[in-house]
């Protein structure tokens, strides 16, 4: 480290400032190219950074590709519950702070360890698999087809606004047995939670009182959708995990899924040999998300996992009870196990855009049947589809946890 920056010692672990000499990983800054922060943080202090999130709260940002993989692997070592969490354990942390959203305790899966994990998990995981055996992409198909029907005349259409905004969180609505007319007011809502800031406990609130109001109608009157599953595993969840787990995997589910969408699409509408490969077969749709998974996680940083003893960690001494973040994308990009970005990783599923070891994400299969069904759809049903203006006039968003396409303007033939 450079004393330069140094003011003293912040929860433990390398002597971090809360002040302007740390790297914010939140506002303006991160805004348009992470991977410049993550770079320019590397340099600086190698694999394990130290970072201030919303509110200026103290965190560990995780950039190697090993680190990531022995964080997510080690439970034992860097529990995914925050009750552990120093920073607010001590009071430094505010049960409203937008960053609670995120790293909050909750009773699911994800804030869990060991068998309460297992047992959550596994209900989560078993009406995963009988929703998609149900025939998903049926409803997939419907619901794209339901979206290019609103501009197919047109002849042009912005693919992020006018389909990858909102359509998988159509088809959640149908999944969780909800109304359709609820999908876009609960796409919103899911935005803005990942997005943080004043407004992300508002939209929480909104969606868990929509999800309450399901769980006490499917109690009444079950159906074959995911949330009668909840209620009826054997796992016996009550009524608070239940609500929890449907909120997990609404949000989730739809913000990384639509985030993927629309960088899928941009791949194959500014690469015409990613496009050609498709048209002809000899490339498939998995091969264009494994791509994108590797250089666009659908999360760019993952939120936290809590130390639960001193340890050394990419050189840098962390502390019991302080928090980690995972840098997926940088970890990603990582030189030590990528030193050549441009070169196509075609074949390599090591990526770590959906997490790993025991919380490693239970609906990646859902997610990319929602995106091979969207794309292939679309590509069928729009002839001559194109972008609409050079690929360099394509602008990204991002947040601490996320990059999202601004928008994906294209034309095709009427």
């Amino acid at each position: 480290m450079n004393d330069q920056t140094l003011s003293g010692p912040v929860g433990g672990g390398c002597p971090v400032a809360r002040g302007e000499d740390v790297i914010r990983l939140y506002g303006p800054a991160v805004a348009t190219d992470p991977h410049v922060i993550y770079r320019r943080l590397r340099g600086e202090y190698g694999s394990v950074a130290p970072v201030l999130l919303e509110g200026d709260v103290p965190a560990w940002l995780v950039l190697g590709y090993r680190e990531n993989r022995r964080v997510l692997d080690n439970p034992l070592l860097f529990s995914r519950d925050s009750r552990i969490w120093r920073d607010f354990r001590d009071g430094r942390i505010d049960a409203t702070s937008p960053l609670m959203q995120m790293v909050g305790w909750r009773p699911d899966c994800v804030s869990q360890d060991g068998e309460p994990h297992r047992r959550l998990r596994g209900a989560v995981t078993d009406n995963l698999y009988a929703v998609a055996g149900r025939g998903i992409r049926r409803h997939i198909t419907h619901f794209a087809n339901k979206q290019i029907d609103a501009f197919a005349d047109a002849g042009r259409a912005d693919l992020v606004a006018d389909f990858a905004e909102y359509l998988p969180m159509l088809v959640l609505t149908r999944v969780f047995g909800l109304a359709e007319r609820e999908g876009r007011n609960l796409a919103e809502s899911s935005k803005q939670v990942i997005k943080g800031g004043a407004d992300a406990l508002t939209h929480n609130e909104r969606i868990m009182g929509i999800l309450g109001e399901l769980t006490a109608r499917k109690s009444r009157e079950p159906g074959s959708d995911f949330a009668s599953g909840l209620i009826e595993h054997h796992s016996g969840l009550d009524e608070e995990e239940i609500v929890n787990h449907l909120r997990l995997v609404l949000i989730t589910a739809h913000t990384t899924t639509s985030n993927l969408l629309a960088r899928a699409l941009q791949l194959v509408l500014t690469d015409t040999s990613w496009l050609s490969g498709l048209v002809s077969g000899q490339l498939n749709l998995s091969t264009v998300v494994e791509e994108v998974m590797w250089n666009s996680p659908p999360l760019a940083v993952l939120p936290g996992r809590f130390a639960t003893a001193d340890l050394e960690l990419g050189g840098c001494p962390v502390k019991e009870g302080d928090l980690l973040v995972l840098g997926l994308a940088a970890g990603n990009r990582d030189p030590e196990i990528r030193p050549d970005t441009g070169i196509s990783v075609q074949g390599n599923a090591s990526h770590l855009a959906f997490s790993a070891g025991p919380h490693e994400c239970p609906g990646q299969n859902m997610g990319q049947a929602i995106i091979e069904t969207a794309v292939d759809v679309l590509l069928h049903r729009l002839s001559g589809l194109r972008l609409a203006v050079p690929p360099s006039e394509l602008t990204s968003t991002a947040s601490t946890w996320e990059s999202r396409l601004d928008s994906l303007p294209v034309e095709f033939a009427v």
